[in-house]
């Protein structure tokens, strides 16, 4: 209820940008009638738990210095999935579609089908725009032109900044062919992939239905129906 009436009554200084790990809150509950323009991005369910695996352990290059929960655990991903560890367990991997879900209790019933497609809907009515994080410039190409008022510039920042916004995870070992296996037989895995490729799939919808290429340079399908350059396409 704090945070509605944050975002909602706030006026000293606006456009807004809220960024966190929030789940889907619906305003409307809340008697709320202008709505946020949500948006997300989406990652590979084994990718998003081994890249969290190790950072709980060796933390990021953002912050380096920072003693993070589990340090000094030396246990490799692989190691972790063979002596059936709780830190990878299946039951980890349930995480974005209850964050897609929203605050309903049994979004967070680990394995819901119920959570999958509410999930799934939210996505699809909810939410602007959704990405995945192995197209992330496309993502932000698309939304500095969707949202110019926020995104200007954001494009040419993510191509040639010093990528100081990307975080990468330290000491990260990808895991072997046999222990993604093992992960994959799971149903709890089954539900988190299908979530994340009918993500992916939306994303490549919109993208294949706003950009176009032309002399080698993409353009993008602008409010008035006119394709207007973004940049000149990488080789």
């Amino acid at each position: 209820v704090r945070f509605v009436k944050n975002v909602t009554s706030w006026k000293e200084m606006k456009p807004g940008f809220y960024h966190g790990h929030i789940s889907y809150l619906d305003f409307a509950k809340f008697g709320v009638k202008k709505k946020p323009i949500y948006i997300n991005v989406v990652r590979d369910p084994i990718e998003r738990l081994v890249s969290y695996y190790y950072f709980l352990r060796f933390g990021d290059d953002y912050r380096p210095g920072l003693r993070r929960r589990k340090q000094g655990d030396k246990k490799t991903f692989d190691e972790c999935v063979a002596a059936g560890g709780s830190d990878c367990a299946p039951e980890k991997l349930w995480l974005q579609i209850p964050f897609f879900c929203g605050h309903s209790s049994e979004c967070w019933n680990v394995g819901s089908r119920w959570a999958l497609e509410q999930a799934k809907y939210n996505l699809i009515n909810e939410y602007f725009l959704v990405g995945v994080t192995e197209e992330l410039e496309d993502f932000v190409m698309l939304l500095e032109a969707a949202l110019p008022r926020f995104f200007r510039g954001a494009t040419e920042l993510y191509r040639t900044g010093k990528k100081s916004h990307l975080r990468k995870t330290t000491e990260k070992k990808l895991p072997t062919k046999e222990t993604i296996a093992k992960l994959q037989q799971s149903e709890i895995w089954k539900m988190e992939n299908e979530f994340y490729e009918f993500a992916l799939e939306q994303f490549q919808f919109v993208r294949a239905h706003a950009v176009r290429e032309k002399d080698g340079e993409l353009y993008i399908l602008a409010q008035n129906f006119l394709y207007e350059k973004i940049y000149p396409k990488s080789n």
